[in-house]
């Protein structure tokens, strides 16, 4: 018995309840449950929330893509030290979160309430051999992704032959570059650090990562030039709606982007990653234009091979925040792959919408028994590795035929639509009591927790908050994300649910 089958307490009448809804009288009440908050302990985001629902707000809007901040460097310079410092926590190296990759490049980072993505190419490092080669191509990458260029170089060593062979490149961008002299501990080794004008990137900001020394001045002076939306991962207000696909390498993204534009766009290879640039392209589905994201990975050259999957997550992250849905494309004909299932976990973290397309399909149509094995082990995987987003919409497509390329459209519809879905407070008041009444959280310390008041503060993804007077298992959460999704669908979106605990105040 699961966690959450503790909480399964038999049929209900849920649905047919909340069918025969008197939306009035459940408005009023869900008032009365927000005026009982009132004896509550309740701090400045939760009285803005509650303001919000007062005036009778609209969603918030969907974000513009954030600033891209890269950092570059030869390796053993400090460049996760310094990741680590800015985002305050040891994200970069090490990551709690079950579920969520290790490998990740990019970050979400914040100073001064702006937020900002932060660029790691620390993950990279090139072998000896090349490094020259490898390090100019990493920073080619960032320059080529970022709006802001951290340059790190270690201060106690001074500038080497390819942190000169870098500057040339940094220097020909135009784009604000700040030159990072790392290892500054103290006052004594401040000299150090001035020696590094003569690189010529201007003046050089002596830093600690590790300690911590000199940071805090440096992104008081980053958030002076960093742009309030990236120039780079562009977000444009209205116009056609913007899909991203994603995919590992040689699932077919770019046969599936070529046959909706209807010409060939994008060259495809049969070599894996072949493809460098993501190319925007405005084309017409279904009767309606859509603008897709292409985020192909980069050409693999071979003494690139090690950067090439960086590469292809750093494209990943940036097509994340360029779109409002993603298309995983997967191969039937290979086991769904970690790879897959980490392209999945950064559309989850980024809150986009999702649609499951997979490719190949008409490989699997032959009767003979290979290919009924194949079916058989695909429905099994899609069971368990993908019951965490088993409300995806999917849809079975072959990229080169074109065929049912027709069905992405309803899919992508659906997804979109759940994506931007409000549940009017009452309603969302009256759900939450009606699923309490007839599966009551199980006694913990022998206390309950008691959900207070609901709300959903959100859309893009839907972003639902409770107020509660203790802890509410994970279980418990996730079960009340399932009947949501059973009564109200959100068929491709994914949906936050967040927790406030609350305690009453001392009179």
């Amino acid at each position: 018995m699961g966690v959450e089958d503790e909480y399964e307490g038999g049929p209900d009448q849920l649905a047919e309840k909340m069918e025969n809804l008197d939306e009035v009288l459940a408005e009023q009440r869900a008032e009365a449950l927000r005026a009982g908050l009132e004896d509550f302990d309740l701090d400045e985001d939760d009285a803005a929330l509650l303001a919000g629902l007062a005036s009778g707000e609209g969603a918030i809007e969907f974000l513009p893509a954030l600033p891209v901040v890269a950092i570059v460097g030869r390796p053993n310079v400090g460049k996760s030290a310094l990741v680590n410092r800015i985002l305050g926590r040891r994200e970069a190296v090490v990551e709690d979160t079950p579920g969520v990759t290790r490998d990740r490049v990019t970050y979400k980072a914040e100073w001064l309430d702006r937020r900002f993505s932060l660029v790691d190419t620390g993950g990279w490092e090139p072998d000896a051999k090349g490094i020259d080669r490898s390090v100019a191509a990493q920073a080619e990458v960032a320059i080529d992704l970022a709006d802001v260029v951290l340059f790190v170089v270690d201060a106690t060593v001074g500038a080497t032959s390819t942190d000169e062979h870098v500057v040339k490149l940094l220097r020909k961008s135009r784009k604000p570059v700040f030159l990072i002299a790392n290892k500054v501990d103290d006052a004594r080794q401040e000299p150090e650090a001035t020696a590094l004008w003569n690189l010529g990137l201007g003046e050089p900001h002596p830093v600690s990562a590790i300690h911590g020394r000199g940071v805090a001045d440096l992104l008081d002076e980053l958030m002076k030039v960093l742009p309030e939306v990236s120039a780079v991962a562009k977000y444009e207000i209205g116009g056609p709606r913007r899909v991203a696909i994603l995919g590992r390498p040689n699932v077919g993204k770019s046969s599936l982007l070529n046959k909706a534009a209807g010409e060939e766009r994008v060259v495809v290879n049969e070599l894996a990653g072949t493809t460098r640039d993501p190319v925007d392209e405005v084309v017409e589905l279904g009767g309606k234009l859509w603008t897709l994201v292409d985020t192909a990975g980069i050409r693999r050259r071979v003494h690139l091979s090690q950067g090439a999957d960086f590469y292809a997550s750093l494209r990943t992250s940036t097509a994340l925040e360029k779109s409002e849905v993603a298309v995983v494309v997967l191969d039937v004909s290979q086991p769904i792959s970690v790879q897959d299932l980490n392209i999945i976990d950064l559309v989850l973290e980024s809150g986009r919408a999702l649609v499951l397309a997979f490719n190949k399909w008409d490989r699997l149509n032959d009767d003979d028994m290979e290919n009924q094995d194949r079916r058989r082990y695909l429905e099994r995987e899609i069971e368990q590795d993908l019951a965490h987003v088993a409300w995806a919409p999917r849809v079975n497509i072959s990229a080169r035929t074109g065929r049912h390329l027709d069905k992405l459209v309803p899919a992508l519809e659906q997804a979109l639509e759940s994506w931007d879905t409000r549940i009017p407070t009452g309603k969302f008041n009256a759900f939450l009591s009606e699923l309490v009444a007839e599966h009551p959280h199980p006694l913990r310390g022998g206390k309950q927790p008691r959900i207070l008041f609901g709300t959903q503060a959100a859309t893009r993804p839907p972003t639902f908050v409770l107020f509660t007077t203790g802890f509410l298992d994970p279980g418990y959460r996730r079960f009340i994300q399932r009947r949501l999704r059973e009564i109200y669908g959100f068929e491709g979106s994914p949906i936050v649910l967040n927790m406030r605990i609350r305690e009453k105040r001392q009179r």
